[in-house]
C-alpha cells in the first residue's frame, strides 16, 4: 500500500498545526524577558530577537493550513474547487509566504515594517471572505459542503478565521514591539514607552490563552471530524 496525495497533505498539515501552537508558545515564553526592565537593554533586545525567530516559523504554519486545509477539502469532496483553481491557489499563498519571509529578514527596517503591514492587510481580505464562506456554507448555501455529519469543514475554516483575527492582533503587537525598541535605542530610557510595551504585551497574553484552545479546537474537528 502506497503513500497517495492526501496522506501527504495531511502530514504537512499536521506539521504545519505543530509549527503554529509551538511557535505561539515560544513567542508567549520569550514575550516576559521582552519586558522585564531588569534587564539590560541588548539582552531585551536578543530575546526579542529570538521572539522573532520562533514566530516566523508559527506565521509560515498558519498561512500553510489554509491552502493545505482547501487542497485536502477538494480530494475528500467537501467543495467542487480542484484542478486549475488549486494552482492558482498554490502561487497565490507561495506569494504571501514569500512576502511575510522577506518581512522577517527584513524587520529592523523600515521596509519590512512596510511589508509586514501588507502581510497584515492581506488578512484583512483573507478573514472576511473565509467568514462569509464558512457561515454561508453552515447556512446550506456553499461553497463548502455542510450538513448532518459534513459540518466539521466548515465549522473548522470558520474558527480558524476568527483564529486569524486573534491573529492579527498579536501581529500588530510584534510590530509594535520592532518601533517601540527602535525609539529606545534612539531616545533613551523612557517610562512612557516602557508602559505602552507592558501594556500591549499583557494583552497579547491574554488573547493568546483564547488563541491555544481555538487551534486545539481546529484540530480536534480535523482529526476528528465529529460534525
Amino acid at each position: 500500500m502506497g503513500i497517495n496525495e492526501l496522506d501527504v497533505l495531511r502530514w504537512l498539515h499536521i506539521l504545519a498545526m505543530v509549527y503554529w501552537l509551538g511557535g505561539e508558545w515560544g513567542v508567549f515564553q520569550a514575550s516576559y524577558n521582552v519586558i522585564n526592565r531588569d534587564l539590560p537593554m541588548a539582552e531585551r533586545r536578543r530575546h526579542m530577537e529570538t521572539a522573532y525567530r520562533i514566530d516566523i516559523l508559527a506565521r509560515t504554519g498558519i498561512i500553510l493550513l489554509l491552502p493545505l486545509g482547501l487542497h485536502m477539502g477538494s480530494l475528500l469532496y467537501m467543495h467542487d474547487y480542484g484542478g486549475s483553481w488549486l494552482v492558482i491557489m498554490w502561487l497565490l499563498f507561495a506569494a504571501w509566504l514569500s512576502l511575510t519571509w522577506m518581512a522577517f529578514v527584513k524587520r529592523e527596517t523600515d521596509a519590512g515594517i512596510r511589508l509586514t503591514k501588507i502581510d497584515e492587510a492581506i488578512r484583512f481580505v483573507v478573514i472576511p471572505l473565509l467568514l462569509i464562506a464558512s457561515i454561508s456554507s453552515l447556512l446550506g448555501h456553499g461553497p463548502f459542503l455542510a450538513g448532518a455529519g459534513n459540518n466539521w469543514f466548515a465549522t473548522k475554516l470558520l474558527i480558524y478565521a476568527l483564529l486569524l483575527v486573534i491573529g492579527l492582533k498579536l501581529r500588530f503587537v510584534m510590530r509594535e514591539w520592532t518601533v517601540l525598541f527602535r525609539r529606545l535605542a534612539t531616545e533613551g530610557d523612557s517610562p512612557q514607552i516602557e508602559a505602552v510595551l507592558d501594556k500591549s504585551i499583557r494583552q497579547a497574553r491574554m488573547l493568546a490563552y483564547v488563541y491555544w484552545v481555538g487551534i486545539a479546537s481546529v484540530a480536534f474537528l480535523g482529526a476528528t471530524k465529529a460534525l
